[in-house]
């Protein structure tokens, strides 16, 4: 979550820019103002969550009926939870 940090006009954020890019990596939001009356802001990127795709594997991977008939009763009971 971002947090206003403040209110800069368009010449302070010309001069500042490095410093005020850092202020937004640390989650910070900055408000640029022209004539004082704002009119963009500057926000943190956030990271791209890797999309979870399923079924892509379907029809590659085959699993035998008998995958488990060499498993003692104490394995297949870790697997189910009982």
């Amino acid at each position: 979550m971002h947090t206003l940090h403040k209110v800069v006009n368009m010449h302070e954020a010309k001069t500042y820019f490095s410093q005020l890019v850092n202020a937004v990596m640390e989650g910070k939001e900055i408000l640029i103002a022209k004539a004082g009356v704002p009119v963009a802001r500057l926000l943190p990127i956030k990271p791209k969550k890797k999309k979870i795709k399923f079924g892509m594997l379907k029809g590659k991977i085959k699993i035998s009926k008998d995958f488990d008939e060499y498993l003692n009763d104490d394995v297949i009971k870790l697997f189910e939870g009982t």
